[in-house]
């Protein structure tokens, strides 16, 4: 019978071929259910609750949740009574430097909000239980490309100190996907007047909604996405999803790299929960993606965990590695402003071995004769078969192993090989002979198999 054991192995089994097959690192969307989890932060109406709460002269917040219902005009109409308070008697509850003209009504109330986040946030992970820190140490060991967050607090950053925070709209200006960088898409306390909360706020965002969801679109097709500290209702998944549904999937597919992370106080150990879930658009229309239900986070961090992804790689230092290459080609070559040896430099080109040395990374001992005889993904290999997604392809080597009871992926034959890129990670590639392989199990042709 099944349980929540095997549940478990399920769930990781996925994630590892989806590591194994996407061959980088993931994204890890963060949302306020992590803050919760690690130093009790509140979730939206609990925040509202609270400044509603501190402000003498606004009304309880009961009051507000029956009259206006909807958190976006509570925020609103809170805003509008710290502005009121600040310029009356709470004057001295506020930095002199908002009272000028260069700033909005609404500096007041994102001021308190700020205040009271960073009140509450730990300064350190030492701060948190014991059990909370062997978790919060699984999750930096991570090392994830980028993580995307609409919470206004900083403790992201504090577990993530080598990671670069790009807030609200500077998002927009980056001119290149990065790695070590955290999205703050909602603004942070760092900078109250980012922070998104009320009503023009959230009409200027969506309006440039479009844009970030285009900036994020890469990630989403070519990482592993981590959905943590949302639930499947949560609206700020729903619209950044809405943007790009169709290109994610079609036709109700499952989205096979997007993973949902759910928390539940206790789980029934009998139990075998949800392996997917499905998340209502803005659109009428909705997206399956994997459901994960754990009460403990140390063994799906454990499960994302590749030890040498940039192993002793400050992320700083390869996000300035990326930046500069960018600057380099876009604007110091064309604008001759360095010299460059072009007769080198397309040598190195036409060699993996040379490019790697340019940046100074080690290589495989023939990596020629290794990519001319296995240069295909599975993506590769997907999109050679007419498939949009990589587990097309899988599922046709999966039917390969129900019928003839051998893995394809198991072994160094003429249709796969898998090299070790360190201690533990390891990369797959597939050749030409895969591709006719699977193109006859697509077709339902007989086919012979010749490992």
């Amino acid at each position: 019978m099944a349980n929540y054991q095997t549940y478990k192995e399920l769930s990781i089994e996925q994630l590892n071929e989806c590591l194994e097959v996407m061959e980088c690192q993931p994204i890890l969307f963060i949302g306020s259910g992590l803050s919760k989890r690690y130093f009790n932060a509140p979730n939206w109406p609990e925040l509202l609750h609270e400044l509603s709460a501190y402000n003498p002269i606004a009304k309880e917040f009961a009051y507000y949740k029956q009259i206006y219902k909807d958190n976006i005009k509570i925020g609103t109409k809170l805003a509008e009574c710290y502005s009121e308070w600040a310029w009356s008697s709470g004057r001295e509850e506020f930095d002199p430097l908002l009272f000028t003209g260069e700033h909005n009504a609404d500096v007041f109330f994102k001021y308190k909000v700020s205040e009271f986040l960073s009140k509450i946030t730990p300064k350190d992970i030492g701060e948190l239980s014991p059990e909370l820190q062997s978790e919060i140490s699984l999750l930096k060991e991570i090392r994830p490309h980028a993580i995307i967050t609409t919470n206004y607090d900083r403790f992201v950053e504090m577990v993530f100190s080598e990671y670069v925070p790009v807030i609200g709209q500077q998002i927009l200006k980056t001119q290149y996907t990065s790695i070590g960088e955290i999205f703050k898409i909602h603004g942070c306390v760092s900078q109250p007047s980012s922070i998104v909360i009320h009503e023009e706020d959230y009409c200027d965002f969506n309006e440039k909604k479009k844009y970030l969801s285009a900036k994020l679109l890469t990630y989403f097709l070519e990482h592993p996405i981590i959905i943590l500290g949302y639930g499947v209702g949560d609206p700020n998944i729903q619209a950044l999803l809405s943007d790009i549904d169709e290109i994610l999937a079609s036709n109700n597919e499952l989205v096979p790299n997007i993973f949902m992370v759910n928390w539940k106080e206790e789980v029934n150990q009998n139990e075998f929960y949800p392996v997917e879930t499905l998340i209502r658009l803005e659109n009428e229309k909705s997206l399956r993606i994997h459901n994960i239900t754990a009460s403990d986070f140390s063994w799906v961090y454990e499960s994302l965990i590749n030890e040498n992804a940039i192993e002793n790689v400050n992320p700083k230092l390869l996000r300035a590695l990326l930046s500069r290459t960018y600057k380099l080609v876009r604007t110091d070559i064309p604008k001759k402003t360095i010299e460059i040896d072009y007769d080198t430099l397309e040598r190195a080109l036409g060699e993996e071995a040379d490019i790697n040395k340019i940046y100074g990374i080690t290589t495989l001992s023939n990596p020629s004769a290794f990519n001319i005889s296995y240069p295909y993904t599975l993506t590769d290999v997907a999109n050679k078969l007419g498939f949009s997604y990589w587990s097309h392809a899988n599922d046709l080597i999966k039917a390969i192993e129900t019928e003839k009871s051998i893995n394809i992926k198991k072994s160094d034959n003429r249709y796969h090989i898998c090299v070790m890129t360190g201690k533990t990670s390891k990369t797959h590639k597939y050749s030409q002979d895969c591709i006719d392989l699977l193109e006859k199990i697509k077709l339902n042709q007989p086919y012979e198999l010749s490992i």
